[in-house]
């Protein structure tokens, strides 16, 4: 019984071992940027990406999806990139703060218009680590993997920023 129960969360204590390992090491650079809701506003925006997927006819957990999710992730993420400056005149986690209620905003205005809206959206408030599949956990794993090496490559230069 206790090693079928175990079974069943292996998959999911390996996801979390994997985004962990390098959401620490990104968190302690967030923390030095003082963008602390930097990460809610780009979950949000990568939400916004899969509903807008979504609208356009792919399935929620199809690479498609995947993709659109991602692009839209990376332009935020360049976006706030490109709008700090040393001397700003709004904070930056002001600018972060409304980017997430607009990203909000506008998945729910998508979902409202997509079919079956209202069952996607409660698929994206509602996460679901427990139902992780092996592929979802490989490709993660890719990933992060492919990200961490980028960062250990630059590393001095991130430091430095």
């Amino acid at each position: 019984m206790i090693s079928q129960q175990l079974s069943v969360l292996f998959l999911p204590f390996l996801a979390c071992v994997i985004l962990t390992g390098i959401h620490g090491y990104l968190g302690i650079h967030v923390l030095a940027r003082k963008v602390i809701f930097v990460d809610i506003a780009l979950a949000q925006i990568a939400a916004l990406g899969a509903t807008v997927a979504y609208l356009m006819g792919y399935d929620v957990h199809s690479t498609g999806a995947y993709l659109f999710s991602l692009g839209f992730a990376v332009l935020g993420a360049g976006t706030f990139a490109l709008t700090r400056t040393k001397h700003e005149r709004i904070p930056q986690e002001a600018i972060i703060g409304l980017t997430y209620a607009i990203a909000a905003a506008a998945a729910i205005l998508v979902a409202d218009i997509a079919p079956h809206g209202a069952e996607h959206l409660q698929d994206l408030l509602a996460g679901s680590i427990v139902w992780v599949t092996p592929y979802q956990v490989k490709k993660t794993f890719f990933l992060y993997s492919l990200l961490g090496l980028f960062h250990y490559v630059f590393r001095e230069k991130f430091l430095l920023i």
